[in-house]
Formats: C-alpha cells, sequence, structure tokens
C-alpha cells in the first residue's frame, strides 16, 4: 500500500514538472483580468479601472453605436485618442503616462469630422512600477494565450536570462520576417497593428513587425513598449524594451534593411 501511495506522489511530482516545463515561460506572462464589477458608467461611456495598479483599464460603450467612436485620455496636459469598438465590447488600454489623475472621455460622431462628448470619468492611479503597462496586451499591443507568436516565445526563450531571451527574439525577428512592400502602399490611418496575421504571412509593416517584438518580450516578462514617431522625416515605428534599469531601442524595419538606418528618432506616443 505504502509502495503505491509512494509511486502515486511521485507520478504526480513529475507531472507537474511536466507540466511546467511544458508552460515555459508563459508563467511570466501576464493578462489583463475580467472586469471585477467595480465598473463606472457616465452617459455612453463604461470603464473599469479595478486593476489600474498594474498599469491597464478597460473601456467600452455602454451599448453599440451606429456612429464612430473616440477614446481621450488625458493627463497633465498630455492626450492620446484612439478609436474604440462600436459593438459595446471592452477593450485594454495602457496607463502609459504614469501615475496621477487621468481623464478618459468618450466621443461620438455626429456629422463629418465632428465628434460630442458622450460622458467623461476620471481615475487616480498608483502603480507600485510604472513600466508594468508594458508587460499586458492592449488594444495596439493586442495578443491571446493562443497567439502563434506568443508560442513561439516560449519555445526560443525557454531557461533563457532575459538577456538571452531579447537576443533570440531579435535574432528571430531578423532571420523570419520579410517587411510588407505591398501593405504598406496601402496602409491607411489608424490602421492597428495586426500581431496574428502578420506572424501567419511573416510580414509586415513597420508597426505590425514592432508589435510582435513587443507581445513576445512582453510574454517572458521583460517589459516593452511599441513606440510611434518619426525616423528621421518618415512616420515609423520601433520598439524599446527594459534591461538592466536601462531602455533600449531596437527598429526591426531597419533590422531587415527595409529602409535606410535612421540617423535620428523622435518619439510621438507609445503603448
Amino acid at each position: 500500500m505504502k509502495r503505491k501511495i509512494l509511486l502515486c506522489t511521485l507520478a504526480a511530482v513529475l507531472l507537474g514538472l511536466t507540466v511546467a516545463l511544458i508552460t515555459g515561460a508563459m508563467a511570466d506572462a501576464k493578462w489583463p483580468k475580467s472586469s471585477s464589477g467595480s465598473e463606472k458608467t457616465n452617459g455612453k461611456l463604461k470603464l473599469d479601472s479595478s486593476y489600474s495598479s498594474d498599469g491597464y483599464f478597460m473601456a467600452a460603450c455602454t451599448k453599440k453605436s451606429k456612429n464612430k467612436l473616440k477614446l481621450r485620455v488625458v493627463k497633465d496636459g498630455e492626450t492620446l485618442t484612439y478609436d474604440l469598438n462600436t459593438d459595446g465590447d471592452y477593450e485594454v488600454f495602457p496607463l502609459q503616462l504614469g501615475n496621477g489623475k487621468y481623464e478618459v472621455s468618450l466621443w461620438e460622431n455626429v456629422s463629418g469630422k465632428k465628434y460630442s462628448n458622450a460622458g467623461k470619468i476620471s481615475l487616480s492611479v498608483k502603480m507600485s512600477d510604472v513600466n508594468v503597462c508594458f508587460l499586458y496586451p492592449n488594444q495596439y499591443v493586442n495578443y491571446t494565450k493562443k497567439s502563434e507568436a506568443v508560442k513561439m516565445a516560449d519555445k526560443l526563450c525557454k531557461g533563457k536570462t532575459e538577456k538571452e531571451a531579447y537576443s533570440a527574439i531579435k535574432n528571430f525577428m531578423t532571420t523570419s520576417f520579410v517587411y510588407d512592400f505591398m501593405k504598406a502602399a496601402s496602409v491607411k490611418p489608424g490602421l492597428l497593428p495586426d500581431i496574428d496575421g502578420c506572424y501567419k504571412k511573416h510580414m509586415g509593416v513597420c508597426q505590425d513587425l514592432a508589435a510582435i517584438m513587443v507581445c513576445m518580450l512582453r510574454t517572458q516578462g521583460i517589459p516593452a513598449k511599441l513606440v510611434i514617431g518619426y525616423a528621421d522625416k518618415n512616420y515609423h515605428a520601433w520598439v524599446a524594451v527594459f534591461l538592466d534599469g536601462k531602455e533600449i531601442s531596437f527598429d526591426p524595419t531597419a533590422a531587415l534593411n527595409a529602409i535606410n538606418k535612421p540617423k535620428s528618432y523622435s518619439v510621438e506616443r507609445y503603448y
């Protein structure tokens, strides 16, 4: 009897080790939690800031809308504007402007380029680490546990240190992808990065490539942000990574020789 118990115990331990090995660094990945029920509404704006200490909030329209919607986030005079889905589904947005008071407002298109305010909610944010917002998926860096980029990151980085993981992901980006010149010629303003679609084709424009790399880094517990701004005089997207207390920039598009190596970068916004 004791032998059977011992064997069962050993089997359970081995099973646990197997599961841990299979999941690999997925344990480092952070995922937005479902609503805690402490939602706030004002007008047509619905907001859940239950996990603002983790660097994100969720926002939605209280009901489906036939009109275009914009979400505006303001803090200390700095403004970020997002498109918001019209289905009434929550979307995740980062609190990348640091600790303090945020004002979130919903704007609904009424005619032409005119929008009217449809709700406004303020929230106070206090994060113990202001870089925690760069560890979660959000509207611009949108991925799930089923994303192939997430699975590949786990495979590439299993058993590696953060520096080794960064090198492995950087090497993967520069050897496995190509720049999508056809998409670049037809891309429209406001188009969000497509991580899953880009990974499937192993090609994309600058923001797609940057978003994939950011996704892979974040799921390995490495804070990274998708940066949008100008490379010389060209509108562009690249990656910023936090390693050993320093911020390191990397440009997947330039690494693929899809553009001439920029002499300077200027940041407009980041996610």
